[in-house]
């Protein structure tokens, strides 16, 4: 036995579009307002302006890829510049105490100062790659470029300045490589 009532499928895709046309037209009377056919030219004119929208984010899309790829690189190689740095850090160390020691002994002036245009030279190429010396002498003690190693009273500084640097600190490109090793005063001796 077969159901009469079973559509097949094409008889069923007619019905569906017969009634969809049929709810279009229902409520297009009531509303009162016309069906408005979109011609060829407008339907593709709407394609084209969705498909320029798409390529302009797109291209937004990798230009700001382009610049945070770029921002990256530069921090890869700042990065890579600070450790180089770090590791060149004792050489000027050593190189600095050498030269006060060669102060003491006159009979080595020539070499003291060949050292002496060696150690400039070396602490010009630095600042060219963007390194600071930082020797805060009579500077207000600030922790964040500071190391307090002792406190000492003076009656010439005020409290809380730096009065000497032990050993400088070095900032790269405006990133704190080392702080400062620094004598900060306590104010005047209290009786």
């Amino acid at each position: 036995m077969t159901d009469n009532n079973t559509d097949t499928p094409e008889e069923s895709d007619e019905t569906t579009e017969a009634t969809a046309a049929e709810v279009v037209e229902e409520t297009a009377a009531e509303t009162e307002t016309p069906i408005v056919e979109v011609t060829p030219l407008e339907k593709a004119e709407a394609e084209a302006a969705e498909m320029k929208s798409r390529w302009l984010l797109s291209v937004a899309d990798m230009e700001n890829y382009r610049k945070r790829i770029g921002r990256e690189k530069q921090d890869i190689i700042r990065s890579a510049g600070a450790s180089v740095v770090e590791s060149l850090l004792p050489v000027l160390d050593n190189m600095k105490l050498g030269l006060q020691a060669a102060e003491n002994h006159p009979e080595a002036k020539d070499v003291t100062l060949g050292f002496q245009m060696v150690d400039d030279q070396l602490k010009r190429a630095l600042s060219e790659q963007g390194l600071e010396e930082l020797i805060p002498d009579g500077d207000a003690f600030d922790p964040n470029f500071h190391e307090c190693i002792s406190h000492q009273s003076s009656n010439e500084v005020e409290e809380d300045k730096v009065i000497q640097t032990v050993r400088a600190g070095y900032r790269l490109n405006d990133r704190l490589i080392r702080a400062a090793s620094v004598i900060v005063s306590s104010g005047p001796e209290k009786a």
